[in-house]
């Protein structure tokens, strides 16, 4: 399995960014495809996560309203719409898919870096 994130970059605080994350290596229909965040000094945070099947869609209370994850099933990709970002989204964002019955099926990719400038 492969997770390849990209996307990231310097912004100012109020615009937005499109993170995009390329899915390959197995089928996602029994997966939550999901964007986690690690701030520097900071632990690691659940951001957003997305059905792939089904495309129910999940949001940390920090994010609600700002942000959108979305999935093309065809392309194999995952997408977080990041707006009216916030110095403190400043973080490495991470790709992640698991499996929603066995926990040991749980994939990451590479971090993309966010920054907010304020």
């Amino acid at each position: 399995v492969q997770l390849q994130a990209s996307g990231g970059g310097l912004v100012q605080a109020g615009g937005s960014l499109r993170l995009s994350c390329k899915a390959s290596g197995r089928t996602f229909n029994d997966y939550v495809m999901g964007w986690f965040r690690q701030a520097p000094g900071k632990e690691r945070e659940f951001v957003a996560a997305i059905r792939w099947n089904i495309g129910t869609t999940n949001y940390a209370d920090s994010v609600q309203g700002r942000f959108t994850i979305s999935r093309d099933n065809a392309k194999g990709m995952v997408y977080l719409q990041m707006n009216s970002l916030k110095s403190e989204d400043t973080a490495v964002y991470y790709c992640t898919a698991q499996h929603i019955r066995l926990s040991n099926y749980n994939y990451w990719g590479q971090g993309t870096l966010v920054t907010v400038s304020s």
